[in-house]
């Protein structure tokens, strides 16, 4: 316990991390309300939706959120490194480890909180930036509604979202079909990208290094996840390819790996496919490992 409250007052303390959720809040918020305005009229299905609410931008590898979270993890490891403030990071390798648990615990919550928070500063932007010309398909379509949104309305005595007053317009945007579950896996792919740039940052002992192997991994991951679903024989998840915010790799692997239209790989197998998780949870497994091989022959954190 002790460890926690030495990592998050470090955390608390230093005017980096503060400056650097600050800026990830303002850059997600313009350019989603930029993506926003320029959304082309008539209905806005619910991928389109989500990628204006998580900020997704071509050719970027992550959110920026989960850019921002995994900036804050290795600069939390790249500031123990550089300002040592706990003799547990000079002495046993049990310590030491209990120390990188303790960063990976502060900054996971943290990650979390930033990415409710870009989604709820996101729906305002999209909202009001949103062409007239522009209608989200979920306020007008019951059927476009996801099932639990429909049993809410169904409840309540209501038909669709424009039953409601107006002021709740903003509320088609994270109703949608599957956009939910989307949202959702973009929380915790912000939570995994802070983790992951505590533990490059830890290979390394470097936070810039960090960074860069972060924005690296997701082609990388992506391409990785595409060769084994096509050597299992598994489509990729037809809601990871249209509503995850994945931008870097997806889009030229699905040319070159499945030698056709990404419309036409994927198919209907779900984000729980154990291929899929197992791909995915293989690369994040193997670093953990190696930093903890890593540690054991380190004399310092």
């Amino acid at each position: 316990m002790r460890v926690l409250a030495y990592e998050l007052r470090r955390l608390r303390g230093l005017r980096s991390t503060w400056l650097l959720l600050a800026a990830v809040l303002l850059v997600d918020a313009v350019v989603a309300a930029v993506l926003a305005s320029q959304a082309p009229a008539g209905l806005l299905g619910a991928p389109a939706g989500a990628r204006l609410l998580t900020a997704a931008v071509p050719l970027i590898p992550l959110p920026f959120a989960a850019l921002g979270a995994g900036a804050l993890g290795a600069l939390s490891y790249g500031h123990e490194v550089r300002h040592p403030g706990l003799p547990a990071s000079l002495v046993s390798y049990p310590r030491r480890v209990r120390l990188l648990l303790a960063k990976l615990l502060v900054v996971g919550p943290v990650a979390a909180l930033l990415a409710l928070a870009t989604l709820l500063l996101d729906t305002v932007a999209v909202h009001l930036a949103l062409p007239g010309a522009v209608t989200v398909a979920a306020w007008t379509d019951p059927a476009a509604l996801s099932a639990r949104a429909l049993d809410a309305l169904t409840g309540a005595g209501l038909t669709g979202l424009d039953d409601l007053p107006a002021a709740f317009a903003p509320l088609a945007l994270v109703a949608g079909h599957g956009v939910p579950a989307a949202l959702l896996a973009f929380v915790l792919l912000t939570v995994v990208a802070a983790w992951t740039g505590v533990l490059t940052a830890s290979l390394t002992r470097s936070a810039v290094v960090g960074v860069l192997l972060l924005c690296a991994l997701p082609p990388m991951l992506e391409t990785g996840v595409a060769l084994l679903l096509r050597q299992t024989g598994r489509p990729w998840p037809e809601r990871a390819a249209e509503l995850l915010p994945f931008q870097s790799g997806i889009e030229w692997a699905y040319g070159w790996v499945y030698g056709g239209a990404r419309e036409a790989a994927s198919g209907g197998a779900a984000l729980t496919d154990p291929a899929l998780l197992a791909a995915v949870a293989a690369p994040a497994a193997l670093l953990l490992l190696a930093v903890l091989l890593l540690q054991a022959r380190r004399r310092t954190l």
